[in-house]
């Protein structure tokens, strides 16, 4: 089977087994669909493993402080036995051990020889995925070698549903390390599904599960198919979990195959038909046509996928792959046919943030789908405007008129964000006070639709989000009289270091962007779409002296600004905090946190978790002159810490357009790397699904140079010497763009029908590009 697998600059490789990185290896070899994902553990099992397949919008809030993405059953479960002797990491002795996440392909490849304490050597090779043409469907294949013994083979296949959640860890004295084996026994767990039905009916399995609080049916059915018949075949049942027995008495050296095909449906699903009914279905269909061919229509659907989003670096493999890895991941995790679910901030591939979407999809993740998936971008969207009930009703109770979107979202949009950290010792406020994702909500809505030029979306969907979010910050903005300025009170900025503060620049300002907004777009559907908007201010009970109001609002929110230096202070009396000089970097090369330090204490020091204020010259690109920039980059990354994983990629884009690229590089690296490497150190509670959105844009936004300035595409670039050149593509407003990136000139081509022109801008010159003419354009 690893014949099957693309060249090495698409795979990701473990070579051995080691039991401290075996949770981190999961997450990365995580498999997955946008309909759900499937941590890479190996098919046996070992102790101190965190398996886990996450269903996509599939909640539950039983048992638990908030409401959970449920660890589903589990599909995956294949084991073997020799002679009785189970076939395992820590029950024998490995002789060899490769795995490989095959990127371009969606599949995960397996190979382990085991020796027993007889000294009979096993080797296991195993083949997965979850298909990408029907999202309801999970694939394994598992090829036994007996290599030095004809000793009896036991094979069992399983659908497990004893799963729980993470719920709480108690507190401990410093930070302990616990050993590998044991951590996860260290944690309280939630309980979230109950057996509705278990089935074993010849070669088949069923089971059946529900939510206990959601009342979210789940069905999973198996087929479990050999290429030589079993000795013996029987069905065994326990309860919350069913498996099915095959004995086999194989020579020495003859291959046993085994083909596992699984259907996975939910009562969330728009089909109407009982749920074990389209589970037999969809297994029934794919069994008839086989696993070599519900693997060939997977794989087409990957290579359709890459031909939008490839992303190369000519003379650094190692980036090349990276950011392929991070794309990936970014493709597994979102699911384009469901407008009811997003991503969260450790998308499908672990417990992390328990499923949770924040702020990172708008402002970090959406980008990549805008411009290169842009329908899958729509469903994203899509689910804000399915959550803006949930978002009024937060507002509601927090006393604030309009829609108010949540900190942390789940299946409602109601606020889920928990009030204190897993182990008790520490309040979390960002529920409460950091509002500014509502503003990012906007961000993200507008920025779709000045690159796909939806308007379709825009007054269906969007206009209402902007409006009721408007109404949002109308009420919750104070007027200050004495200053004749509208302020904002007890806040978090994306810098989580400085909670309770007042005026946070990139709150103050994003709001103010948001408002101005909303009376533009209000205004351009006066003119070119009236009897639509007539339609939004008629369900919304919108008048226009209400838009007149979020006008002047806006024209005096307070945004705290240094003139004499050109700073934009983060928030009023940040620079009167203590100055805590950085002295020490990791091995990384970034900074470590002044002895006595750590994210609850920093709060009265300049120290930051990440930095607002570059950020906010950066989604704002228009809005800041280049001295303003820089003048801020220097001023705050200075004292930096880039305790959040977002907060890397932002540096590396803004490095090159400030024009001071001495750490763009390394900061890509770290972005890129952040799981590869584990460089933050819990990759094993799920992928950074943010950073591989950042790691995006930081090839494409800062290298490749590209930002939408005044609704038109500009080209800044700048290739590291490292490299020799960079490939991207990128879609705008139908039409596809290939851009090649060298030292010395930029070369597109324009895709679409033809007689297409489109105008782009580099390095401030206008450039006319024709459908299927190459245009290059020199930069030496």
């Amino acid at each position: 089977m690893r014949d099957l697998l693309s060249p090495d600059e698409w795979l990701i490789e473990e070579r051995g087994f080691e039991r401290d990185r075996a949770n981190v290896a999961e997450t990365l070899f995580t498999i997955g669909n946008g309909y759900l994902g499937t941590r890479g553990t190996l098919e046996e099992g070992h102790k101190g493993e965190r398996s886990g397949t996450f269903l996509n919008g599939v909640f539950d809030g039983h048992d638990s402080p908030v409401i959970d993405l449920v660890n589903a059953p589990d599909w995956l479960s294949v084991s073997v036995r020799v002679d009785g002797q189970r076939l395992d990491m820590q029950s024998c002795t490995v002789v060899s051990h490769r795995r490989a996440l095959d990127m371009r392909q969606g599949l995960l490849w397996r190979s382990t020889t085991f020796e027993d304490r007889l000294g009979r050597r096993t080797r296991l090779e195993t083949l997965r995925f979850a298909s990408f043409d029907d999202q309801h469907l999970c694939g394994l294949r598992l090829e036994i070698t007996p290599e030095n013994h004809d000793a009896p083979l036991t094979v069992e296949s399983a659908i497990d549903g004893r799963r729980f959640n993470l719920d709480r860890l108690p507190a401990y004295a410093g930070s302990p390390a616990f050993d590998p084996e044991v951590k996860w026994e260290k944690w309280a767990k939630a309980r979230h599904l109950e057996e509705v039905a278990r089935i074993g009916t010849g070669d088949q399995l069923y089971l059946e599960m529900t939510t206990i609080a959601t009342g979210i049916g789940i069905g999973y059915a198996a087929a479990t198919l050999p290429s030589v018949a079993p000795r013996a075949r029987v069905v065994e049942e326990g309860y919350e979990r069913i498996a099915e027995r095959l004995d086999f008495a194989p020579p020495a050296g003859r291959r046993i195959r085994i083909d596992k095909l699984v259907a996975i449906c939910t009562t969330r699903d728009p089909d109407v038909d009982p749920l074990r009914e389209r589970c037999r279905a969809v297994l029934g269909r794919h069994r008839a046509s086989g696993f070599e061919a519900a693997l060939a229509a997977s794989r087409a659907a990957w290579a359709d996928m890459w031909e939008d989003c490839d992303c190369s670096v000519t003379g650094d493999e190692t980036a090349t792959r990276a950011i392929r890895f991070n794309i990936y991941h970014l493709l597994i995790a979102a699911n384009g046919n469901d407008p009811t679910v997003n991503i969260g901030a450790k998308s499908l591939s672990g417990e992390g943030y328990r499923g949770h979407v924040f702020w990172d999809t708008e402002i970090f993740m959406l980008p990549f789908f805008i411009y290169t998936r842009p329908e899958t971008a729509r469903a994203l969207l899509r689910y804000r405007y399915h959550t803006l009930a949930g978002a009024r009703a937060n507002a509601a109770e927090n006393g604030f008129a309009g829609a108010q979107y949540a900190w942390e979202s789940a299946d409602t949009g109601r606020e889920t964000t928990p009030k204190w950290t897993p182990d008790g010792v520490h309040r979390i406020w960002t529920g409460e006070e950091e509002i500014h994702v509502s503003a990012d909500v906007a961000y993200g809505v507008l920025t779709y639709v000045a690159a796909t030029g939806d308007t379709g979306f825009l007054l269906d969907a969007g206009a209402e989000i902007l409006f009721e979010t408007s109404r949002f910050w109308a009420d919750r903005l104070e007027y200050k009289g004495a200053e004749d300025a509208y302020v904002l009170t007890r806040v978090i900025g994306p810098d989580e270091f400085h909670e309770h503060v007042d005026n946070n620049a990139f709150t103050n300002r994003m709001a103010q962007w948001h408002l101005m907004q909303a009376v533009r777009i209000h205004a351009d559907l006066a003119r070119h779409h009236p009897r639509e908007l007539a339609k939004v201010a008629g369900r919304l009970g919108l008048h226009p002296d209400e838009v007149e109001r979020w006008q002047v609002i806006a024209e005096k929110i307070l945004i705290p600004f240094d003139a004499e230096r050109g700073l934009i202070e983060q928030f009023e009396g940040y620079f009167a905090l203590r100055e805590v000089p950085l002295t020490e970097w990791d091995l990384n090369g970034m900074p470590c946190y002044p002895e006595g330090y750590h994210h609850f204490n920093a709060g009265g020091t300049t120290l930051l978790k990440q930095p607002d204020v570059v950020m906010l010259t950066y989604v704002l690109p228009d809005e800041f002159s280049d001295a303003v920039k820089r003048a801020n980059y220097d001023f705050y990354e200075a004292r930096t810490l880039h305790k959040s994983s977002l907060s890397p990629a932002i540096h590396s884009i803004m490095g090159i357009e400030v024009g001071d690229p001495r750490r763009a590089l390394q900061y890509f690296r770290r972005s890129a790397f952040v799981d590869l490497t584990d460089n933050q150190g819990n990759t094993q509670d799920g992928i950074h699904a943010a950073s591989a959105g950042g790691t995006w844009q930081a090839l494409v936004f800062g290298f490749g140079g590209f930002r939408v300035r005044e609704g038109r595409m500009t080209f800044q670039p700048w290739v590291p010497q490292e490299w020799q050149s960079l490939r991207f593509k990128l879609r705008w407003r139908g039409a596809i763009l290939s851009v090649c990136v060298r030292h010395t000139d930029i070369e597109f081509v324009l895709h679409g029908p033809p007689g297409l022109e489109e105008t782009v801008v580099v390095r401030g010159m206008a450039v006319t590009l024709r459908s299927g003419a190459a245009e290059r354009i020199d930069l030496s």
